[in-house]
């Protein structure tokens, strides 16, 4: 975990992320502006490290009752998407259920004032417990939702499950169906999805500020 130092009165805001290079990009990004206690939390890859991790951590005193983003890169769903647009979840879904976000105008709007030049888009976004390849992402589409992560859903769903909370999920598309990605590190839209995660930091600040909880 990465902490910023906690000030006196708002509840706090934990940011998950899965991947190391997503952890490196949070870390990096543009913290100015933070109003309150920031944990950035690594969960590890797929929906029972998720689970777990974000589990233990709204456990502990300190994040007991934080404000939850999910966010990382993503598989776009829809066609004419592409590699750094970012996804805002109005809800997550997995086979637990639905879980809504919160707040997702303010996130739209604030993403576009840090990501001018990026597309954003907006709808469902659908956990997975494996990397979805060709042949499913028309079948998930055919379902409504966008967008396809392995963490976003059940972040949010243990966020919910575990107290009353504002929770909300931003990815960054990474690939998508005209655009498969072969290794992060080393394709162009990767790069390009890095450069779009470590912009978000500014956007998720005002979505706290706006949707704080009284501390209990």
């Amino acid at each position: 975990m990465t902490r910023t130092p906690a000030g006196p009165d708002p509840a706090p805001l934990l940011i998950a992320c899965a991947l190391g290079i997503e952890h490196l990009a949070l870390r990096t990004g543009d913290r100015g502006g933070t109003g309150g206690a920031m944990t950035v939390l690594r969960t590890g890859m797929g929906p029972k490290a998720a689970e777990r991790a974000v589990a233990k951590a709204l456990g502990t005193p300190a994040l007991h009752d934080a404000a939850v983003v999910a966010t990382g890169f993503c598989a776009g769903l829809a066609p004419g998407m592409h590699p750094g647009d970012l996804v805002v979840a109005e809800e997550t879904r997995h086979d637990g259920g639905r879980t809504p976000c919160v707040g997702t105008g303010t996130l739209v709007r604030e993403l576009g004032r840090a990501l001018p030049r990026r597309t954003v888009h907006t709808g469902p976004l659908t956990g997975s417990d494996h990397v979805v390849r060709g042949h499913e992402r028309a079948a998930l589409l055919a379902t409504g939702a966008i967008a396809v992560d392995m963490e976003s859903a059940v972040t949010l769903h243990s966020a919910v499950t575990a107290g009353t909370r504002p929770v909300a999920a931003v990815r960054v598309v990474v690939d998508a169906p005209q655009h498969e990605l072969v290794r992060i590190g080393t394709v162009r839209g990767g790069i390009s999805a890095f450069r779009v995660l470590r912009a978000v930091l500014p956007a998720f600040f005002e979505w706290h500020r706006s949707s704080l909880l009284p501390r209990r």
